[in-house]
């Protein structure tokens, strides 16, 4: 299947936390990190999601936001620190490519905000994902 969704990188599901109708998945990547993902119970159950189990954790463009340096206070869950490669700007938007442990993430971000946090290749940078925002299909 073929999806227009730029960021997947793999994993393996390290713990599953069923509630009512949600699910917490905690994924241990490739490449060390961990990241969190809240799918539905019924996802769990239709991928067969376990401990130990192979995924790719799957997230847009539009859901990667970048800070120039460790955020406190936030409730984002997933914080993956990186190096920017790229910075392609169009008339209001921006794509910023990063490089993280075991992969790269492509955020689609403002121009304005390219600006305003100073982002050039070589910048260092922290990945922001809400753990909503991830999506888990089989690896």
């Amino acid at each position: 299947m073929s999806l227009s969704i730029r960021n997947r990188l793999p994993g393996t599901v390290a713990s599953v936390t069923p509630g009512e109708v949600m699910a917490t998945v905690k994924v241990r990547l490739d490449a060390g990190q961990e990241i969190t993902a809240a799918v539905t119970l019924e996802a769990v159950r239709e991928l067969g999601l376990a401990s130990g189990s192979a995924v790719q954790a799957l997230v847009k463009a539009t859901e990667v936001s970048l800070a120039t340096g460790p955020v406190e206070g936030l409730s984002i869950r997933n914080r993956l620190p990186g190096t920017v490669t790229d910075v392609t700007s169009g008339g209001a938007m921006a794509q910023v490519k990063v490089r993280v442990a075991g992969g790269e993430l492509t955020s689609a971000i403002t121009r304005d905000a390219v600006a305003e946090l100073g982002l050039a290749v070589g910048s260092e940078v922290v990945a922001l994902v809400k753990s909503t925002e991830v999506s888990l299909s089989n690896a």
